[in-house]
């Protein structure tokens, strides 16, 4: 994805700079062409010579330097993108005011091209108002922020601030460029649960179940990087994601995700039921720890949650489309075409226990049932490349269109 596309890194004076280094090595792996700027100030955090080496470019670094003073100006107009990784509290500051007294400075007010913010700072100055009003103001000019990561800080606490990894900026921008290029649902709104849901027995227990979200997530970030406006509903998960580019709502049990969905349904060209909603919950939620008493097990009496894809597809309308996701351990075809019907969903995807579909897993095997009667099967496959396969079966077999 990234060969031959041209991405100017810069770097300002943090320590998260050392990540740069990594950052840089990754995209020449991906035949990306790598030109590096820098502050005056992250020489102190990073070697121009190492970078150099790596990009197989001069590091670029003073604005009055011979044969430098134009390049802000060259420079903006050669990338692809730029990326700012880190970028320090004190440049945010610059950037969102318009001060230019450095030549990563003159680069971004400069840039013709898309602009990716990483910053990196303590957690005091992430949360600090002025910093927040800076966010948003470089927000509202254009930029794309990869916000920041919870983790050990340069300052030896734990907390937000933390530079995004090097691994996880590079899927950021090859999602980027791609949405740059593949625009196929571009101008729909596309609305995705995943995840499980937890129905609680006591403040500390609950009925839950294995689903790790991974499906649901792979098909927001699919559809993303097609044009899409995603809204993710995201029930409980330990997944560690930055979801750029990406409306999250979270939520615990199934009667909120219940609730967020018919909110946003509507307004919904596409709605991809991912989610693991818990059949069951408990007829009432004790306010306080059920104490263990070795002589009497309590009961528990349960009621079944709220049709998520049933009651969505009571209501969607003949321009929606509507897909849900059916995990068989027997009598899969026939189960998974009855809950098409009984759903009056467009599409449901059916993964069989028997096939090697396991919760958390990094692949999946699918068959998708379309509402005119299709049986479409597709190899064992990443859950990332399965997310496109469902995509593309959606467009293959409906009238969505891209704006």
């Amino acid at each position: 994805m990234l060969h031959s596309k041209k991405i100017l890194i810069g770097i300002s004076g943090s320590i998260a700079a050392y990540k740069t280094v990594q950052l840089v090595r990754l995209l020449v792996k991906q035949n990306a062409e790598i030109k590096v700027v820098m502050t005056p100030a992250a020489k102190d955090f990073v070697s121009p010579l190492v970078l150099s080496t790596l990009s197989k470019n001069n590091v670029q670094i003073d604005m009055f330097a011979e044969n430098t003073w134009a390049n802000h100006v060259r420079l903006g107009r050669w990338a692809d993108v730029m990326v700012i990784a880190p970028a320090s509290c004190n440049t945010l500051a610059k950037m969102a005011q318009g001060l230019c007294d450095n030549l990563l400075l003159s680069v971004y007010l400069s840039a013709t091209c898309p602009v990716l913010v990483a910053p990196a700072m303590d957690e005091d100055m992430w949360h600090h108002p002025t910093t927040k009003k800076n966010i948003e103001t470089l927000k509202s000019f254009g930029n794309h922020i990869i916000f920041p990561q919870n983790g050990e800080l340069a300052s030896g606490l734990f907390g937000d601030g933390r530079m995004e990894e090097p691994e996880d900026i590079v899927g950021i921008i090859v999602s980027y460029l791609r949405k740059s290029s593949n625009k196929s649902l571009l101008g729909n709104k596309v609305l995705i649960t995943a995840g499980p849901t937890h129905e609680a027995i006591d403040p500390v227990r609950f009925i839950g179940n294995y689903s790790s979200g991974k499906m649901g997530i792979a098909l927001a970030r699919e559809c993303r990087d097609r044009g899409a406006d995603v809204i993710l509903v995201l029930g409980p998960t330990q997944l560690k994601e930055n979801f750029f580019g990406i409306t999250v709502i979270h939520v615990k049990t199934s009667d909120e995700m219940y609730a967020v969905c018919h909110n946003h349904f509507n307004t919904s060209d596409i709605a991809l039921m991912a989610a693991a909603v818990a059949d069951y919950k408990p007829e009432t939620v004790s306010q306080t720890k059920i104490k263990k008493d070795d002589n009497i097990a309590p009961e528990l009496n349960l009621v079944k949650t709220k049709d998520i894809l049933k009651s969505l597809g009571e209501i969607k309308t003949d321009k929606q489309v509507l897909l849900g996701f059916a995990l068989e351990t027997n009598n899969e075809k026939q189960n998974a075409i009855e809950k098409l019907q009984k759903k009056n969903a467009d599409f449901i995807v059916m993964n069989s226990l028997n096939n090697g579909a396991v919760f958390g897993a990094d692949t999946n095997k699918i068959t998708i049932y379309t509402k005119g009667g299709n049986e479409i099967e597709f190899n064992s496959k990443s859950k990332t490349e399965v997310a496109a396969d469902i995509i593309d079966t959606i467009l293959k077999y409906t009238n969505i269109e891209s704006a």
